[in-house]
């Protein structure tokens, strides 16, 4: 499975990308997991501005920047958007991102991780009703932490005593991890058969 896990902000001073790393760290552990670190900083969409949505322009030619990144994320099988909780929603510029895709996310399957005041919840709950006009396939479990910045490093380790509490975040991140896993096998057939079909 060729997972990207995509940090959603590009803020000076963010503390995301420690998220995402600790993602990445334990998704490296399972066995058929190849994990890439996606970074929107390193796309800095213009913000959308086409006079047509993408999904219905069968004459777009997008710009080189925003085709780099909708190549970039149409070429995995799994997702992990790791989001930050600003005004109770997600980063203006992670949903700009969305704006300009089409369809390449569509039958695939997505997480969401997500940190801030009450561990991002209502962030999440916005990035899912996107996901879901993505078409993607939005599995149950999620990842939220409350004070994450202070419980992960710059390396992406979880201080030890919050991992060892089972159902702390780390038994939260192997139980994702583990339905997502399960989600891209199944979906991965489903796709080539509709494809043969």
């Amino acid at each position: 499975m060729k997972l990207a896990v995509i940090t959603g902000t590009s803020r000076p001073g963010r503390a995301t990308h420690k998220q995402s790393q600790w993602i990445i760290n334990t998704a490296e552990k399972i066995e058929g997991v190849e994990a890439e670190h996606v970074d929107i900083k390193n796309y800095p969409l213009p913000f959308f501005n086409e006079a047509v949505s993408p999904r219905y322009n069968p004459e777009r030619t997008p710009v080189e920047l925003v085709q780099k990144w909708l190549d970039k994320i149409g070429s995995f099988d799994a997702y992990v958007y790791v989001t930050p909780e600003y005004n109770h929603s997600i980063p203006a510029e992670l949903k700009n991102t969305f704006d300009f895709m089409t369809w390449e996310l569509k039958r695939k399957p997505v997480a969401i991780a997500s940190h801030g005041t009450v561990g991002g919840a209502r962030a999440a709950m916005h990035l899912k009703e996107i996901l879901s006009e993505a078409q993607a396939v939005v599995i149950p479990k999620f990842n939220a932490i409350s004070g994450m910045s202070e419980v992960i490093d710059e390396q992406g380790n979880l201080d030890a005593t919050v991992a060892a509490n089972p159902w702390g975040p780390q038994g939260q991140l192997d139980s994702l991890l583990e339905e997502l896993v399960w989600y891209s096998n199944a979906l991965a057939v489903a796709r080539e058969e509709l494809a043969v079909a």
